[in-house]
């Protein structure tokens, strides 16, 4: 990519090489912007108000390094080190999955059935954080625990808690309820990995940056939510709540589980995009074979 090249000029020239990629993406606008602004160190309004600028020769030709990166597939999170989720800003590299704004409907759901008062609540397979700092920040009477399995996503985790000022969460390495023994939780909250090993999603360019252990679970992608399901009642206080994300499909599956475990209250959700995004339980209330769908 030359230099002395205009911003206007730029962001056209970043917008036709990553649409010739033919990935499905729909936001090659937006990457284009995204990517030049923090090649610029500035704001997309900057480049909008600015268009007749000519970045140095230099900064020309990192855009288009960071440019080839993004055509690869490498998420656009990951590029720029950063994911903004729910009101938090939170750093992410490759040994997190990158926060998907489906997920602060889970945030959404554990904010209304907890209480306004204290509580003590765990966000198991935290990778970045998300969740229990999301949570952390809109209850400030919450004991939040957030456990995950890899120590690089706790460092992760860690640092985001410092960066957003969120440093009474605990973070405890372990596989879900493992280092949890003897504790119990009025919330128990996770956006477990639920694609099938053997989905072809999985080979998506984007995807294969991410995690596999935080996306695919079992040859029919419940393993986790299943292992999950089945301890949460060791570690939950009477009438306490689980929250499960899950995918699209799944939501029939995730209910019967929780119904054969003696859970009631089954109710699955939507998310804003029209997909069923997760299932929230209640522990030691009458189970029913019925679960609602909202």
């Amino acid at each position: 990519m030359a230099g002395n090249l205009t911003i206007d000029a730029l962001l056209s020239l970043g917008v036709e090489r990553l649409s010739s990629t033919g990935q499905p993406r729909g936001s090659d606008n937006l990457d284009a912007e995204l990517l030049l602004a923090h090649t610029l160190g500035k704001t997309r309004t900057h480049l909008k108000t600015h268009p007749e600028l000519a970045p140095s020769p230099e900064q020309a030709r990192h855009y288009s390094d960071l440019l080839a990166r993004r055509a690869a597939g490498e998420p656009i999170a990951y590029i720029l080190g950063h994911r903004d989720f729910w009101t938090l800003t939170l750093a992410v590299n490759p040994s997190v999955l990158v926060p998907r704004p489906e997920t602060e409907l889970l945030v959404e759901r554990a904010l209304s059935l907890g209480p306004r008062g204290p509580a003590a609540v765990v966000d198991l397979g935290t990778g970045s954080g998300a969740i229990a700092l999301a949570l952390a920040s809109e209850r400030a009477q919450w004991a939040v625990t957030a456990t995950d399995v890899s120590p690089d996503a706790l460092n992760i985790a860690r640092a985001n808690a410092a960066a957003n000022e969120l440093t009474r969460v605990e973070f405890i390495e372990g596989q879900w309820f493992g280092p949890l023994k003897n504790r119990r939780f009025d919330l128990v909250v996770s956006n477990p990995p639920y694609v099938s090993e053997g989905d072809s999603a999985l080979k998506d360019a984007t995807l294969q940056h991410e995690p596999q252990i935080a996306l695919a679970s079992g040859p029919d992608g419940m393993s986790a939510l299943r292992e999950i399901v089945h301890g949460a009642p060791d570690y939950l206080e009477r009438h306490g709540w689980l929250i499960l994300e899950h995918g699209s499909d799944q939501a029939a599956a995730v209910a019967h589980e929780l119904v054969g475990r003696g859970f009631g209250h089954v109710r699955s959700h939507r998310d804003l995009a029209g997909h069923w995004r997760l299932t929230e339980a209640q522990w030691r209330v009458p189970p029913h074979e019925d679960f609602v769908n909202d």
